[in-house]
């Protein structure tokens, strides 16, 4: 154990709440014990799709409770710490519990150590149980396993146990009950977790979305099986009750949309695929606490209470559990939303020093400049024909690394493009900028597509309507079309629009496509990448194309990047 792993209890809180005005009015009203005899209250604090944000970052404001949208600087685990400190005050027994993807898609800082920074930062605050997430599987089961067990035999092997050594695993469980190793027939990790607060037996049962085999890999989740939610979920509750547990809550990296604000009380908008997986639910089950969709809500469906806390550790959900003890049965269920807003809330000496320690460790790497662009801020943001600037960068970059190996076209998933690519003084950026905008560190594969294959890939963008939460690939430099967005699925790209170097692709005709190997073993749910022949694995990762690409560049005295699109792909507008 570092001097840093210090026990949950260390994390108990020595100094009170701050005053109501420093909070949001929906935040204003103190948890307190409920009053009426025999019923206890007990406080979970919640929160999901972490990602690996130890340091503070923007986060817009939108309060169902006063004042225009404003963008402020939120979360970081000192300020997580902090507030759960405070909270720990109050109540000793607090739970603090995750619905998945507290890592993966990473900004640098935690990224360039295999994450492991976040999974001691999350033992730390005290976090005793999450679902697993699709990006947990980034790096594949092993990896999984790995950051949940401890040891240095990783498949990131120029990053694990570069921080810590030996790096001893989570302390706090994974979760996946929908997660079933297809030799043994159980799941991968343990499906529930037990915990007890004010004598109370609770049931965490963790599930992540069946869909996550788009999503990873499919290499690092071969051999194993990623069942339906509801169903695994059900199946829990026969062995838990026979345990003592009356009290159930699900955790799980599925999510929605709503037109609600984060934290209006009483939601009934929710749409998506967490409400299937809800409505199907024994009735026992009464709290939902989801992830996965980015979007804080508080809703009802059919009488349950689904929650879910934005992402980035900017929003920390509060929710109240009254328990009748002679019946062992959750009487009642209500939240919150908390905003982390710095310094709300006396400072945790054991998170700040935490902070201050990766921050040193990284600084010197992280900001090691790299390469001139040719605007300040080449931004991520897609446009109306789903192409970004960021996009066009990446993708150049990479067909520029795959030349040697005779690509004539590349393609990026929007999902591995994760933040604005930011330059500092002169318009230089570093590593740190570098890493934050391309995460994932992803080897390029180079085959061979005949144009019939390629068109097919194009209009798998829109098949299940997932073009409106993964966007569509972006394209290198060269390559063009048109699509119609009136169109019906399996036909929405105009044919005699896609061209290469102005020339009309031919069905027939066979060319050279480089892709990470993410898309290469058809994730993001395009299989038409899987027929690629003549196969080329590169050993160039993505992150890499891209600093040569911009080094490059710059000694030709041209620095590339551009704040705006490059008409690559266009939507026909609408007379």
């Amino acid at each position: 154990m570092n001097k840093f792993s210090l026990p949950a209890r260390a994390l108990r809180p020595v100094l009170v709440l701050p005053a109501c005005a420093a909070l949001l009015l929906s935040s204003c009203t103190l948890f307190k014990p409920a009053p009426q005899p025999g019923i206890t209250a007990i406080e979970l604090v919640t929160l999901n799709d972490f990602h690996g944000n130890i340091e503070a970052s923007k986060y817009v404001l939108d309060s169902a409770y006063g004042g225009a949208p404003r963008t402020i600087v939120a979360g970081g685990i000192d300020t997580l710490g902090a507030a759960l400190q405070a909270w720990r005050k109050a109540d000793p027994e607090l739970l603090l519990v995750g619905a998945g993807d507290l890592i993966g898609a990473s900004p640098a800082i935690s990224s360039m150590w295999a994450d492991e920074p976040s999974i001691a930062a999350m033992d730390l605050l005290g976090l005793r149980a999450s679902s697993v997430g699709n990006h947990e599987f980034d790096a594949g089961r092993v990896e999984l396993l790995r950051q949940q067990k401890g040891g240095c035999n990783s498949p990131r092997a120029d990053k694990a146990c570069k921080f810590e050594n030996p790096y001893g695993g989570a302390r706090f469980q994974y979760l996946a009950a929908n997660v079933i190793d297809m030799v043994t027939k159980k799941p991968l990790l343990p499906a529930y977790k037990i915990e007890q607060a004010h004598g109370v037996k609770i049931g965490f049962i963790g599930a992540v979305l069946r869909d996550a085999t788009e999503k990873a890999p499919a290499s690092g989740i071969a051999g194993l099986d990623f069942v339906d939610e509801a169903d695994a979920i059900n199946r829990q509750l026969p062995e838990l009750r026979k345990q003592g547990v009356g009290v159930f809550v699900v955790l799980i990296h599925q999510g929605g949309r709503t037109t609600d604000k984060f934290d209006q009380q009483e939601c009934s908008h929710l749409t998506g695929p967490i409400v299937d997986v809800v409505k199907r639910l024994d009735p026992a089950i009464r709290l939902v606490v989801s992830g996965h969709s980015h979007r804080g809500y508080l809703c009802r469906v059919d009488g349950r209470l689904v929650t879910q806390s934005d992402m980035g550790g900017h929003v920390l959900s509060r929710i109240k559990l009254s328990v009748d003890t002679a019946s062992n049965t959750l009487r009642d269920v209500s939240a919150r939303q908390e905003v982390m807003i710095p310094g709300t809330w006396p400072a945790n000496p054991a998170l700040d020093a935490y902070l201050k320690t990766v921050r040193d460790r990284s600084a010197s790497a992280l900001a090691r400049p790299v390469a001139a662009l040719a605007v300040p801020s080449v931004p991520r943001e897609k446009q109306d024909d789903g192409e970004s600037a960021l996009g066009d960068l990446v993708t150049d970059a990479t067909l520029a690394a795959g030349r040697p190996y005779g690509a004539q076209i590349a393609f990026v998933n929007n999902g591995s493009l994760r933040h604005d690519l930011d330059s500092g003084a002169g318009n230089r950026v570093s590593v740190g900028q570098l890493l934050a905008a391309l995460p994932y560190t992803n080897s390029l594969v180079v085959m061979n597509l005949r144009g019939a294959q390629i068109r097919e890939l194009l209009e798998q963008q829109w098949h299940g309507g997932r073009d409106i939460t993964r966007g569509l690939l972006q394209v290198s430099d060269g390559f063009s079309y048109t699509w119609d967005p009136r169109r019906g699925e399996g036909s929405k790209v105009l044919a005699d629009t896609l061209m290469l170097n102005g020339v009309p692709i031919e069905n027939g005709t066979v060319y050279r496509v480089v892709v990470n190997n993410f898309l290469a073993e058809g994730g993001d749910a395009f299989p038409a990448f899987t027929l690629g022949a003549n196969r080329a694995e590169t050993n160039i990762r993505d992150i890499d194309a891209l600093t040569d690409y911009l080094t490059r560049r710059e000694q030709y005295g041209k620095p590339a990047g551009r704040s705006e699109t490059q008409g690559r792909i266009k939507r026909l507008q609408q007379p």
